[in-house]
């Protein structure tokens, strides 16, 4: 049994992180922290874990749950990641960061777009980015995992075939995403209030969301050339999910099917990846509560553009659950352990 080690528990993204592990057949949950809930049980703080966690939520002493654990799932908000890959690497510990801290591979691009100076710099060259479906190879041999944020996920799973083979102009790409409430955590916040969410949808951060560096950042490493992208994302009145809609511009005249025959190709060994039939478009409810990711497409005969949508849940395969298949890669675990079901529905 793995001993892991949640640090940050009580976020949506932890708590789904500990709904996931509870249930891993090789998983030990050996200690939950909490700067809000320390001392209650877990259980208490999400009822829905009654009977599946009775591990009590603890301050964050990182030395004694990094002493704890073989692996250290952090799940912090940016800046505060730093001082726990410094002890797990002391440590010879393995961890998955689930915050931005380690997923860009320049700390001027980190400081640039979060301002705030990394604290651990020397490290970023040790971290892998930890989209299996890119990365497979070099997260089973890594330390340090950074888990991709929600948006980029949903947006590179949609680009990489193409950008891959060369079908698209990199110059040319625009992504359209929309996400639910959920995404900006458990805090209280005027912007997440039900009476301003509900029956409204709204862009924000537009030409500055912080994600759209590492989307570039693995775009870029796709192209063989520098990618600067157009990304627009929205908040949406729904607990979960992420919506993301593509275009670009085609380099030379492909048939839809000589698309999709790309596009099945690459995610041909692909768990977690789906192509869905022609003209069935995804739904966020349809991989809601799951780590998977449907695709699909179509080309825009008129424009010249294809036209690619990808459907996440922002809190799976676009947090926790990404982050247990990453674990799993770590120990040489089948990737698919823990993970394999299907979303709810209705």
């Amino acid at each position: 049994m793995i001993k892991v080690g949640v640090i940050g528990a009580t976020g949506y993204a932890g708590e789904e992180l500990v709904r996931i592990l509870a249930r891993h057949p090789q998983v030990e949950l050996v200690a939950l922290t909490s700067q809000s809930y320390a001392g209650k049980p877990m259980a208490e703080v999400y009822p829905s874990l009654t009977g599946y966690v009775n591990l009590n939520c603890e301050d964050q002493d990182v030395s004694g749950v990094v002493g704890r654990s073989e692996v250290v799932m952090v799940a912090l908000p940016h800046g505060h990641s730093a001082p726990v890959a410094r002890e797990v690497a002391a440590r010879g510990k393995k961890m998955v960061d689930l915050g931005a801290d380690f997923r860009f591979d320049l700390a001027d691009t980190y400081q640039k777009w979060y301002s705030h100076e990394h604290e651990a710099a020397d490290l970023l060259a040790q971290a892998v980015y930890g989209l299996p479906e890119l990365h497979r190879r070099r997260i089973r041999e890594a330390w340090l995992v950074a888990n991709p944020g929600c948006y980029p996920t949903g947006a590179i799973l949609a680009l990489a075939p193409a950008l891959a083979e060369g079908i698209i102009d990199p110059a040319s790409i625009i992504i359209d995403a929309k996400s639910g409430v959920s995404g900006a955590g458990r805090g209280l916040a005027l912007g997440s209030l039900y009476a301003e969410v509900n029956e409204s949808v709204h862009p924000y951060s537009v030409g500055r969301h912080r994600h759209t560096p590492e989307i570039e950042q693995e775009l870029t490493r796709l192209a063989g050339r520098d990618v600067v992208v157009s990304f627009t994302p929205h908040l949406m009145p729904m607990t979960r999910g992420i919506l993301s809609t593509v275009y670009a511009t085609l380099t030379v005249p492909l048939s839809p099917e000589q698309v999709r025959e790309a596009y099945r190709r690459f995610y041909r060994d692909e768990d977690f990846v789906r192509l869905l039939p022609e003209g069935q478009w995804p739904h966020t409810k349809w991989v809601y509560g799951s780590n998977h990711c449907h695709l699909n497409l179509t080309v825009d005969g008129r424009t010249g553009r294809l036209v690619v949508v990808s459907a996440i849940d922002n809190l799976v395969k676009g947090a926790a659950g990404q982050a247990v298949q990453n674990m799993n890669l770590l120990f040489g675990l089948p990737e698919n352990l823990g993970l394999d079901y299907p979303g709810l529905c209705p």
